[in-house]
């Protein structure tokens, strides 16, 4: 997460999807308007899940790279996630912690076409579940 909060700081800024959308071919870069800055980032301390709740409830959305790499995770469509096979040091993909309930459970987002609704409901306190707090942080804008 922390490479992508670098590249958005040392070039002034980030295009929003809708100017700048992902096209899966060879193209030219494209120079576009700037809909987000960024000043820097914080690292949430490493396997601290109460920082992390902390953090969602005070700051907002907070990136956090997860091991997404097994099925069970890809093919996730509701329901309770915690017989998730998953590596907490194996870090594949970067998702959203957008929120968290009193019933253990962070609320994932991942994109619209996936998971229940484009979330998942990760369990909470349940030693690091797939590498959820190894490695957070948010951008300081």
């Amino acid at each position: 997460m922390d490479q992508a909060f670098d590249y958005i700081k040392d070039n002034g800024g980030i295009d929003t999807e809708e100017s700048y959308p992902y096209e899966a071919v060879v193209s030219n870069l494209k120079t576009n308007s700037v809909a987000a800055t960024c000043t820097g980032y914080v690292d949430i301390t490493s396997g601290d899940e109460d920082a992390l709740k902390e953090a969602v409830a005070t700051i907002g959305p907070v990136s956090v790279a997860i091991d997404a790499g097994h099925s069970s995770f890809q093919l996730y469509d509701s329901g309770d996630s915690s017989p998730m096979m998953c590596s907490s040091t194996d870090l594949d993909h970067g998702v959203l912690v957008v929120g968290y309930g009193s019933d253990k459970w962070w609320r994932i987002n991942w994109g619209i076409d996936w998971g229940q609704e484009g979330y998942i409901m990760m369990s909470r306190n349940k030693h690091n579940q797939c590498g959820i707090t190894t490695a957070s942080s948010y951008p300081l804008v």
